[in-house]
């Protein structure tokens, strides 16, 4: 596997360039806010943003580190921000944002079910694919999916026939 190293290309862009994305689940309580502020204060910014550039809009667009990026530009007042850039369709960038906070942090289980869904009913994605892409197992995936709604949810699902060969099993000893 070719690995890249986006890391590498880091630049600095106007902090008004830089916007949220509208899926990211993630959610950081006051305290540990505080201290990522406060870490950035001391330590400096080590880890730039993760974005995709939209050249359409000339925006770019958080894929990881959207409370890195709202301290420096609602707490700390930046005009610039540091970002490395991926160029990845929508899809993958909401499964790579998943995969960042996953490794690190927790989820709000309403936004996790709401990917969920979409990656699975909208970009068709299969439970196998939704497991091995955002690293979790297919219990996990099922009951997210179960929050969401179980009709809506499991309408592209492959049932297995077990139920039906249990069913042909009662009868056929009920003739007996």
């Amino acid at each position: 596997m070719k690995i890249s190293f986006p890391c590498i290309n880091t630049k600095l862009v106007p902090a008004y360039k830089v916007i949220a994305n509208d899926y990211n689940p993630n959610v950081v309580a006051t305290p540990e806010m505080k201290l990522l502020k406060t870490s950035i204060e001391l330590d400096g910014v080590t880890m730039p943003v993760v974005t995709y550039y939209n050249p359409d809009k000339d925006r770019y667009i958080v894929v990881d580190g959207f409370h890195r990026y709202t301290i420096l530009k609602k707490h700390l007042k930046s005009d610039m921000i540091p970002v490395s850039v991926i160029d990845k369709p929508l899809e993958e960038r909401m499964a790579s944002t998943i995969r960042h906070n996953r490794a690190r942090g927790t989820h709000q289980i309403r936004g996790m079910s709401d990917i969920v869904l979409e990656l699975s009913s909208v970009y068709k994605w299969s439970d196998e694919k939704i497991c091995n892409q955002l690293g979790m197992d297919l219990d996990e995936v099922i009951r997210l999916k179960q929050i969401t709604g179980l009709k809506k949810a499991f309408a592209n699902h492959q049932f297995s026939k077990s139920w039906e060969e249990y069913e042909k099993k009662r009868e056929a000893k009920n003739h007996e």
